[in-house]
């Protein structure tokens, strides 16, 4: 554990002030005074949480939403509370001052976390998820994700993990006797019609295939399609080797290149401001956007207020097929990880308390409670449609809202969502349909837990050299020797070191 610690402390440059935190941290850690879950005299479990709050005045120890969320698990909740604006500062004191809460909503491998688990504060939780009906159906993409050095530490928040798609217009797609396209070579057709067929019947030359701003997510989606690896990949010999080192990375950059030549996408990408980038897709110049599955909905419902005329203009689908198959870039699949600290809770049967409430909490009744209230109180059912706020009810407001606001930050949702939700239509049932099939085809990253000190300390350097090269590429500055030129640049500002740190971690995982 010393060793982990000192090599943790080259890699994230701690400063002085939270190091010293989290020193009196770790020594409170054996303070056997702390104290623990626990079985009250009622036979109730007693669990306190910390969490974020995005409401001024989350809900209070009364709350009729928080009671029945505890009648319904047994448990009497303590709620900790902290502005999301200040929960990193108040959760590394907290974390020093050793007067820990049974369960601490980690917002993400802060250096603080990443530290005190290595030094053996919170408890490993993967060898029990097995055990519990809920839990044990953990994404194995996300489960990864969320690890540290290759072990669970915290039970993660889910989020959709298979989120990117495509947002097309489906009424160009009908103009031009199109049909959606599947594969690499039929997409780049549409974009290609889009561009040059007039699929808006104007009779005049405004359109183009597919708006890219210099947010850098669509050409990382669409490298997959091409079979490129997510960030790293395992190359003949079972190492792990950067994408961009890869020749199937290299055939996506040519196909970007190809598009940007015959003007499929707006020239100006690499300098347009990603606030501005729907703009054309709402406006009618672009027929395409690679980004979240919800942009669809989102521009559908924008262009219909800005023009009623149109009747359902944007479809949406997750991918195409490439030469290997058909691949997606995924998510990280969660926000944040509820951990278990071992000073608060010290023993075997402890444990099985706090992960038998978080198994819990995933049960249907549990995330309606969380996420829409109590019926007949924060909403009812209509017709068989969920209804909120209650029209006509007296003490709609605020206040009544906050009952329950903020009670989903310590809901896991897995295997998934179970609230309530107001009436669909088409197009978002169709994402959601998406979201489901592309978790079959997402490309998990093998190095996703690996924390590297090299990067922690040249990251930004080294991803900018090959951002830059991939740029150059598309608009033509360099060609295919440049981009290696590129690489070895990469190689020789610690890339190389880099590489062979995460072959060390990734080794090391394995074991």
């Amino acid at each position: 554990m010393k060793k982990g610690k000192k090599k943790f402390s080259r890699k994230m440059a701690l400063p002085l002030a939270t190091t010293i935190l989290l020193s009196s941290f770790l020594a409170a850690c054996s303070d056997e005074s702390s104290g623990e879950e626990k079985a009250k005299d009622n036979g109730k479990n007693e669990i306190e949480i910390m969490t974020t709050a995005y409401s001024p005045d989350p809900p209070k120890d009364d709350s009729p939403v928080l009671k029945a969320l505890e009648e319904f698990t047994n448990t009497d909740i303590k709620m900790n509370w902290v502005l999301d604006s200040a929960y990193q500062d108040k959760l590394n004191i907290t974390m020093a001052s050793g007067n820990l809460p049974e369960i601490m909503m980690i917002p993400s491998k802060i250096p603080s976390f990443v530290s005190a688990v290595r030094d053996g504060a919170f408890w490993e939780l993967g060898p029990y998820l097995k055990d519990y009906p809920n839990l044990s159906q953990a994404n194995e993409i996300t489960l990864q994700n969320s690890a540290i050095d290759g072990k669970i530490y915290g039970i993660y928040r889910s989020r959709p993990l298979g989120r990117m798609a495509v947002t097309i217009r489906k009424d160009w797609l009908k103009n031009l006797n199109l049909e959606t396209p599947e594969t690499i070579d039929e997409f780049y057709d549409v974009l290609k019609a889009f561009t040059e067929d007039d699929p808006d019947g104007n009779g005049k030359d405004d359109t183009y295939g597919m708006v890219v701003s210099k947010y850098a997510g669509p050409w990382d989606i669409m490298q997959t399609w091409f079979g490129s690896p997510n960030k790293w990949g395992e190359d003949a010999d079972g190492n792990l080797q950067p994408d961009f080192m890869t020749k199937e990375y290299m055939e996506a950059l040519k196909f970007f290149k190809k598009l940007y030549d015959e003007g499929l996408v707006n020239e100006d990408f690499a300098v347009m401001d990603p606030q501005k980038w729907g703009d054309p897709l709402q406006n009618g110049q672009a027929g395409v956007i690679v980004d979240v599955v919800d942009r669809a909905h989102r521009a559908q419902e924008a262009m219909i207020e800005a023009d009623p005329s149109l009747d359902d203009p944007i479809d949406v689908f997750g991918a195409v097929e490439g030469p290997n198959g058909l691949y997606n870039l995924p998510t990280s699949g969660y926000s944040g990880l509820l951990a278990i600290p071992k000073s608060s809770v010290k023993t075997e049967e402890d444990l099985k308390r706090v992960l038998t409430f978080l198994d819990k909490v995933n049960e249907k009744e549990a995330q309606i409670l969380a996420y829409n209230g109590v019926e007949g109180r924060h909403y009812e059912i209509q017709d068989g449609k969920y209804v909120s706020p209650i029209p006509g009810k007296e003490g709609n407001s605020e206040a009544l809202k906050n009952e329950h606001t903020d009670l989903n930050q310590f809901i896991p949702g897995i295997p998934g969502e179970n609230f309530l939700k107001p009436e669909s239509t088409p197009l978002r049932e169709k994402e959601e349909e998406v979201k489901k099939t592309n978790e079959d085809i997402v490309v998990a990253n093998p190095a996703e837990s690996l924390l590297s000190e090299v990067y922690a300390q040249k990251g930004q350097q080294l991803d900018n050299i090959i951002n830059d090269a991939r740029i150059k590429f598309i608009v033509g500055q360099i060609d295919e020797a440049g981009f290696k030129d590129a690489i070895e640049l990469w190689r020789t500002s610690g890339g190389n070191d880099y590489v062979k740190e995460i072959n060390e971690l990734y080794k090391d995982s394995q074991k």
